[in-house]
Formats: structure tokens, sequence, C-alpha cells
């Protein structure tokens, strides 16, 4: 055998899950969603983030519309997660809540 013939990961077939592990999505009520302020690399103003939301990218737009809606407010969406301008956490909490989610305050 030729050095580095081996290659268990190299085919496209072996990086794929199985057919029938395809999970089911999360229900709203079950996922762990956080609200928090946070500071960190926004140049010291005061954002709102809103992690743990388990939908697709069309879904999470149109809860941000209703998000900033409610808190009168700008807001933008990152990587999965919600960021509104300003501290919009109370707001936020009732408008998830009346979503179908569970959200918690995480952080101070």
């Amino acid at each position: 055998m030729a050095k580095g013939g081996w290659q268990e990961f190299t085919s496209g077939a072996s990086l794929q899950r199985p057919a029938g592990a395809a999970s089911a999505p999360t229900a709203k009520v079950h996922q762990r969603v956080r609200v928090q302020r946070s500071k960190a690399g926004k140049g010291g103003k005061l954002v709102t983030a809103i992690t743990g939301l388990e939908a697709s990218e069309a879904e999470l737009k149109v809860l941000l519309k209703q998000l900033k809606a409610r808190a009168g407010t700008g807001g933008t969406l990152k990587d999965g997660v919600i960021e509104l301008q300003g501290d919009q956490v109370a707001a936020a909490l009732e408008a998830l809540s009346q979503a179908g989610y569970r959200p918690k305050q995480a952080g101070g």
C-alpha cells in the first residue's frame, strides 16, 4: 500500500448523513431561546440579541419584522441571531411568547 493510500472521509458519500437520520424541526415550545443585552463589538452601543431560534431564514426574517414593529426600533439578522437596536428585552420577551416560543432572559 502506498503512503497516504487510506482515505476514509474523502468521498462525498461518507460525509452525508444517512437518509433515515433526518431529524424533525424542534417545536417552538422546546427551543432554547435566549434574549440578552449586549455591547460587545458594537462600538459601545447597546443591542438586544436573540439566540437559539431554530427556523429557516425566511421565518426568521418574518419574526424580525414583527419584533422591529413591536419594539419600534431597527434590527438585523446575522448568522441566525436577531439583533434589535437598544434595550428591547421586555418587548422581545413578550413578542416571542405571543409567537409561541418560551424565551428566557440571559445575562444581567
